[in-house]
Order: structure tokens, then C-alpha cells, then sequence
């Protein structure tokens, strides 16, 4: 599947993809933030594409075909949390240098549209480290509202605080 937006083409990650994620990836003010390890290598990318990234509503976000970052929505058991109802969640990140243009919010909105008109999905969660008020504002503009508090750890096994918003969609 490939969804359009006026800026932006989300797509499937293919392997030739490997050098733009680590590109991006390898930023210490990316992963981290979102609660998996900076990549070290341009390989450690291309694993990255060809497991996490080949499940079923996960787009590479592209200008141009260049992959600038990534979204997707996960589905149990593939969730970071178990959500009621085994609720879908959000997830998403762009390259440092595309912050603070709304490119995110535009991929979001895209995908969430997707959710709600093909895929007939009428509630998203997402969750965010304490930390990182970028998401919570991208959240906020979506029109998630705040769900719980949660404790949980990282890919690196350090334990974490977040905040759960969810959108119903209607």
C-alpha cells in the first residue's frame, strides 16, 4: 500500500532503503527518545528493515523516495503495551533535520485515515517517554487525549516513564 500526502509518500521500507535509515537512525537525539538504541551500522539498518520494519502498517515516510523517518501502527501482540481491547498503536520518528515542520503530524494524519476508512479501526493508542514533548505535541495536534501513566522499559532494559494518550476516531 502507498499513501499520499501533499509532501509527502509513505511507503513500504525496502532494502535499498538501509543507508538513509542509518543515516538518521545512528542520531543519539532519535532512538533513544523513542526508546530503542542508536544504530551502529549501516547492516544493524537493514536488519532493522527487513524485521521490525516488514510488519503489516508500517511506512517508511519519504520526500523524493528518500526514507526521512517512519511510521506505523502495531497490532497486538506486536504493541510496545498491552492496550484494552487489544488496542492498535501508534508509532513513529523523522530525521532530526525535518523536525518542526509538521511532517509527522502529516504522515500521522495520513496513516490514521487509513486506520479508520480501510482498516476500520475506530481507537489508536500511543505512548511517549516523559521526555520527549515533540511527541506529546505531535500527540496533542492529532487529537490524542491523555489515557494512563505507565512504567515499562526500553530495548536496553533501563526502565522508563511514560505518558498513554489514545484517539477515538468517530
Amino acid at each position: 500500500m502507498i499513501l499520499k500526502t501533499e509532501r509527502l509518500i509513505l511507503r513500504e521500507w525496502e532494502e535499498s532503503d538501509a543507508e538513509s535509515l542509518y543515516k538518521y537512525a545512528k542520531n543519539p537525539n532519535i532512538g533513544p527518545i523513542a526508546g530503542w538504541p542508536a544504530h551502529k551500522s549501516e547492516e544493524e539498518s537493514l536488519n532493522i528493515i527487513k524485521t521490525v520494519f516488514s510488519k503489516e502498517e508500517t511506512y517508511a515516510i519519504t520526500i523524493d523516495n528518500k526514507a526521512i523517518g517512519c511510521v506505523g501502527l502495531l497490532f497486538y501482540p506486536n504493541t510496545n503495551h498491552h492496550w484494552k481491547d487489544n488496542g492498535v498503536e501508534l508509532g513513529y520518528w523523522i530525521g532530526e533535520e525535518h523536525w518542526g515542520k509538521g511532517l509527522v503530524k502529516e504522515a500521522c494524519q495520513e496513516l490514521i485515515k487509513h486506520a479508520h476508512d480501510d482498516l476500520e479501526i475506530n481507537i489508536i493508542y500511543a505512548s511517549f517517554r516523559n521526555d520527549n514533548q515533540q511527541s506529546k505535541r505531535v500527540l496533542e495536534k492529532l487529537g490524542f487525549k491523555n489515557y494512563c501513566k505507565l512504567k515499562s522499559k526500553d530495548l536496553s532494559g533501563n526502565e522508563i516513564q511514560e505518558i498513554a494518550m489514545v484517539l477515538e476516531i468517530k
